[in-house]
């Protein structure tokens, strides 16, 4: 299992991009939805499971791609599965951190 994450700020926010490796550059459409895993967002570090958990704690918005990465956020309670939306068979969940 090989999982990149990538750091984004926009407007003073942690901005997080995990993907499996694999699918980064790739481009998959399915009915009518197309999910771009473009390198100059998705192309990050390699880390280890432990960081890349933490770092999805302290995130206010990540965007995450790929069964391996998916399944990461699912079993440390980032995301659920009724969340996930798949497209041409790759799983695809945002997670959004609300401040109220």
């Amino acid at each position: 299992m090989s999982i990149l994450v990538k750091k984004h700020i926009a407007n003073h926010k942690l901005v997080l991009a995990v993907c499996d490796e694999r699918l980064v550059g790739k481009k998959f459409e399915d009915d009518g939805i197309l999910l771009d895993v473009n390198e100059g967002f998705y192309k990050g570090q390699k880390e280890p499971e432990e960081k890349i958990v933490q770092l999805m704690g302290s995130a206010h918005i990540i965007n995450i791609v790929g069964k391996d990465s998916v399944a990461l956020a699912i079993n440390a309670g980032i995301i659920s599965k009724e969340n996930i939306i798949t497209v041409k068979g790759i799983p695809h969940a945002q997670c959004i951190k609300l401040c109220i």
